[in-house]
């Protein structure tokens, strides 16, 4: 795999350079489809596309503080094979492969729980439409603490791997932001879904809304009072 942690620091657009490339260079067949060169979303219904967010969480870097990190997938006609979320500032680097398992540094992870009643739920009402807003606030809040977001899906997914947050809702959900996360949390034995319990895919662009959370139960915990 590539070097990223001389990315650590470097902007989108030196990110994305030395990114795209150096994975054209190391997989010339293959499709490649980046944050920075979103010109044809349809090259991710084709066989083995990269996707590369070179700066996730671009307003807390251009501000100068955490998080932010770089994600890169692998997908093959829509499904997710691999991903890589790298932190620069704590060198953390989480990976996934279909069928494989997750890691953290090398290590194999299982998604556990913050253990915190009731559980910690990230979620975001900056997209949301008025309804939507009251909607959570009738029947999410009074049964979660609810947390801000990082603004950072490089960030966000781990938590839900590492016991800090129990449940994150995401409403744009762009493939570069998400494929690698959704594939870290299911692999670690959480879960990423649409919010109707279908797989996320990454050749459905324009389609919203998301749920992941840090173990199947709490999930479909949170689909019951999403949908009452």
């Amino acid at each position: 795999m590539l070097s990223l942690k001389a990315l650590g620091k470097a902007g989108d657009a030196t990110a994305n350079q030395f990114l795209v490339h150096a994975l054209r260079e190391q997989r010339p067949d293959d499709g490649l489809l980046s944050e920075e060169e979103k010109d044809n979303p349809d090259r991710l219904q084709q066989s083995r596309v990269w996707i590369v967010d070179p700066v996730d969480g671009t307003n807390n870097f251009a501000v100068g503080k955490p998080p932010f990190g770089i994600i890169i997938s692998l997908s093959d006609g829509g499904e997710i094979l691999s991903g890589w979320i790298y932190d620069p500032l704590k060198d953390r680097l989480c990976t996934a492969h279909k069928g494989k398992g997750a890691c953290v540094n090398g290590e194999r992870v299982t998604a556990r729980t913050t253990g915190e009643t009731p559980p910690i739920a990230a979620i975001s009402t900056m997209f949301l439409d008025p309804a939507a807003r009251e909607a959570v606030k009738e029947r999410i809040a009074p049964y979660y603490t609810l947390v801000d977001i990082p603004r950072c899906a490089a960030e966000q997914y781990p938590r839900l791997v590492l016991g800090v947050n129990d449940i994150s809702v995401f409403e744009r959900t762009l493939p570069w932001d998400h494929a690698a996360g959704v594939l870290f949390v299911n692999e670690a034995g959480g879960r990423a879904a649409r919010p109707d319990g279908s797989p996320y895919r990454t050749d459905q662009h324009g389609q919203k809304g998301l749920f992941a959370a840090s173990s199947p139960a709490l999930f479909d915990e949170f689909v019951k009072r999403s949908s009452v």
